[in-house]
């Protein structure tokens, strides 16, 4: 099971972050809230794994850690309210700007054929 959680985190890290480096702001936003949820599965998987554990003492043999789990619910919470702020932020500067680019230049035609010259 911790091989799956520790797949699970790579794969959502990996995506997350190649989404992040994207151009336009939709992605970006889609990148850092699959950041957001491999860092929740990294704080809930570092309580150690434990099927069918009472996080109370006393109330079965196995004990699970709460710690963990309300780390993952702060980090929920927080990440909601980053990911509509960066939402309202996109929408702002989508109005601002006429486009939806990180840099605010989209890439015009020209721009791809002088770059196209330039090669040898």
């Amino acid at each position: 099971m911790e091989l799956v959680f520790a797949f699970c985190v790579g794969v959502l890290t990996s995506c997350g972050v190649y989404l992040t480096l994207r151009g336009r702001t939709f992605t970006v936003v889609v990148g850092l809230t699959l950041l957001s949820y491999a860092a929740n599965l990294f704080l809930f998987a570092s309580g150690r794994l434990v099927i069918n554990a009472a996080p109370i003492l006393g109330q079965s043999e196995q004990i699970a850690d709460p710690l963990p789990q309300a780390l993952v619910l702060t980090a929920i919470v927080i990440g909601f309210a980053m990911t509509a702020f960066a939402i309202i932020l996109a929408m702002r500067a989508r109005t601002d700007l006429g486009n939806d680019h990180v840099d605010g230049n989209p890439p015009t035609i020209e721009n791809e054929m002088r770059r196209k010259e330039r090669r040898p």
